[in-house]
């Protein structure tokens, strides 16, 4: 089930925490450089979420743009059933699923109702392993392990 990357965020660490929507991100062991939690915890560098959150907030009408949870790569295919230790290749990039994305208190001030919608769908943490550092937009995606 191949997929492909649809947009590419960075959260500034600035006072307003800007996010960024880019053409390409650099990731390595320590994340996504650039990003406000590069260097912080390699088990939750970059933070995948698939347009199926994004669908189901919809469905739930509640009108949110992408990039809104928080996530490094959006992608138009579902990955949610991974689990720790499972690989995923983007492009040239071979990323390791390190954990489910918890829940933060952000998505409540979005939306009361989003922590529950989104118990479980909100998005997967993942690890570089190896392989180009460059993550671009339109990357192809493929599964290794499931």
């Amino acid at each position: 089930m191949p997929g492909t990357v649809k947009e590419l965020y960075i959260t500034r660490d600035d006072v307003n925490k800007t996010r960024e929507n880019v053409k390409k991100i650099i990731v390595d062991s320590s994340g996504v450089q650039k990003d406000k939690f590069y260097n912080k915890n390699s088990m939750r560098s970059i933070l995948i979420t698939s347009v199926e959150s994004y669908k189901l907030v919809q469905e739930n009408n509640i009108n949110i743009q992408a990039g809104s949870l928080g996530e490094n790569i959006l992608i138009d295919i579902n990955l949610y059933a991974l689990v720790q230790g499972d690989r995923i290749k983007i492009g040239n990039t071979l990323l390791e699923i390190t954990q489910n994305c918890t829940l933060c208190q952000g998505l409540s001030s979005i939306d009361s109702k989003l922590p529950k919608l989104l118990k479980n769908e909100r998005g997967i943490f993942a690890k570089y392993i190896e392989g180009s550092s460059q993550i671009m937009l339109g990357s192809g995606i493929q599964i290794l392990s499931f």
